[in-house]
């Protein structure tokens, strides 16, 4: 591992001393006390304060989650923006990666960071802690298992096999060479992914909670499908896609939790700061201005001194702080979606508004005709303090129902049932265009925006482009062009059919070149790992300079 043996004791022995500067109403964030590593795990108060340290370490690794997610899935223009900087991330956007240029570093930019505290977690609360009740020590534990599932279901996805790390024994490791880890196999670390599930459900048990910041019974459903169907299409090194089997099991989960949660109305509201803990939300990462924002999101905007009178409306009016950035950070426009995206959506659905703000600049000298310029993003972006300025406190919202109702439309389409599949998009779809439950009144005011069945490689069309339109910037793109298929049975990535033109490009091209790419469905690892672990390997298909190893 990358991490020094003094990092990685520290990890483990004082994660539950995070600090933070104050606390909300659902998660309290703010530690009671300090414990030292000798006398934790000694009473319930500091097990519960380790949970919330646990919840916190998660949610620092949002961005990385972005950047496995969504960024190398083909909806991101490459090149500079509309006030001309330059765009960041181009190698994960372009898919120009090596072990010399990975995107990411250290497994998804230090997953392990999340994965280290709840092994020690899961060892503490398992074999002692014997203060707590039966109900408190099973809940716990529900928690800890599912989020270590989470986050190895993500190292999954990004590399195949990596090294499984379970037990927090490399706190008494007295050198270097113990802690080596060569990577498992791809099932292998699948097997585990489930097995934390399915111990995850068995400590839960028939527990229920309406909680939303904190893991659920409910989260580990919704991964639970995600991890069954990813499973049953995706053939991953010695992993063969499991077929209809395990589409069954996903069905099973989200059946789980249907009737428990409802679509909102209004599709804006869902990330509305006024409306955090909604019927909607699963689960989400909490955000609150003096605690923790996320900050990133500001670089999706352009501050004023960067956009006022500088660009127009459409109809050729100038545009003045649209979006109230109001003395936002000094952040830079660094991440753009494509114009393409934005055109695939039609007028009258709502989540083009909640979701862009489309820039003009004049097509010529007598400002009478406009031309695309570019996309600013508005869909997560916080809400106005009292001091007049912009706090990036959206909540990261990680799972939702309108994913429930997706994933059930794409295992319903894997199972042949192709008018349910069609049913579970139309609900979907008549959300955003403003008719939530009511399937008869959309099919007659938009009759021609009502999804008819068509077969399995038309539905997993239609499938991926609703997602398209309904979870920007919620980590789905590239998960989504590598799960669906295409006519040819391949990863719809490779289909001329996932990509999106721009405002310079008007060629519809996929995401990756089946001929020379088809390996990149995995990312890299980086050179430095390969350098300080002897038993690593780099990912298949990669050129490397430790070929050796990979014999």
């Amino acid at each position: 591992m990358t991490l020094n043996m003094k990092r990685i004791k520290y990890i483990l022995t004082s994660f539950i001393a995070l600090l933070f500067l104050t606390s909300c109403n659902e998660l309290d964030l703010t530690p009671e006390d300090y414990y030292g590593s000798g006398n934790y795990w000694k009473n319930a108060s500091q097990v519960e304060t380790a949970m919330q340290g646990l919840h916190i370490r998660a949610r620092a690794y949002y961005w990385s989650l972005f950047q496995m997610g969504e960024l190398r899935g083909g909806t991101f223009h490459v090149g500079a923006s509309m006030i001309g900087t330059s765009l960041d991330a181009q190698q994960i956007v372009t898919n120009s990666l090596s072990e010399d240029i990975p995107g990411i570093s250290n497994w998804g930019n230090g997953i392990y960071y999340v994965i280290f505290p709840l092994n020690q977690f899961i060892t503490e609360v398992e074999n002692g802690c014997t203060f707590l009740t039966e109900s408190q020590r099973d809940y716990y534990l529900g928690q800890a298992y599912g989020m270590r599932a989470f986050y190895y279901f993500m190292l999954y996805r990004t590399y195949g096999g990596v090294p499984l790390i379970t037990k927090p024994d490399v706190i008494t490791s007295t050198s270097a060479e113990q802690l080596y880890v060569a990577r498992s196999t791809a099932e292998q670390t699948l097997k585990l992914v489930k097995d934390d599930i399915t111990a995850s459900e068995n400590y839960f048990g028939t527990s229920a909670s309406s909680q939303k910041v904190y893991w659920t019974p409910n989260a580990t459903q919704m991964l639970k499908a995600q991890v069954y169907l990813w499973s049953a299409k995706v053939a991953t090194g010695d992993h063969a896609a499991g077929g209809q089997a395990e589409l069954t099991i996903a069905k099973n989960a989200l059946q789980n939790i249907m009737g428990q949660y409802s679509l909102l109305d209004d599709f804006g509201s869902i990330f509305d700061t006024k409306n955090k803990n909604n019927a909607e939300t699963i689960f989400a990462f909490r955000f609150l201005e003096g605690e923790a924002t996320m900050a990133n999101v500001g670089y999706f905007v352009a501050e004023d001194r960067y956009f006022n009178g500088l660009f127009y409306t459409e109809e050729g009016k100038k545009m003045n702080d649209t979006l109230e950035v109001l003395n936002a950070n000094p952040h830079l426009l660094r991440y753009v979606y494509k114009w393409g995206l934005f055109e695939s959506m039609n007028e009258n659905d709502t989540r083009i508004a909640a979701t862009f703000l489309p820039c003009y600049s004049p097509a010529d000298s007598t400002n009478t005709t406009f031309k695309p310029a570019g996309l600013l993003y508005r869909k997560t972006l916080g809400s106005i303090n009292a001091a007049n300025n912009r706090i990036y406190d959206a909540d990261w919202v990680v799972y939702r129902y309108a994913d429930a109702l997706l994933m059930m439309a794409e295992i319903e389409n894997g199972l042949n049932n192709f008018a349910g599949a069609a049913d579970y998009i139309n609900q979907v779809r008549a959300r955003a265009y403003g008719y939530n439950g009511d399937l008869s009144g959309f099919s007659t005011a938009y009759p021609a925006e009502v999804y008819a069945a068509g077969d399995f490689a038309d539905n997993e069309l239609a499938i991926l482009h609703e997602r398209d339109k309904e979870f920007v910037l919620e980590c789905s793109r590239w998960f989504d062009v590598v799960r669906l298929r295409g006519k040819d049975g391949k990863s719809i990535c490779f289909s001329a059919t996932s990509g999106y033109t721009d405002i310079d490009d008007n060629t519809q091209k996929p995401v990756l070149d089946y001929a020379t790419q088809s390996h990149m469905l995995l990312w890299p690892i980086n050179v430095e790992l390969l350098n300080q672990d002897p038993l690593l390997t780099q990912t298949p298909g990669y050129p490397t300079n430790y070929g050796d190893r990979n014999k």
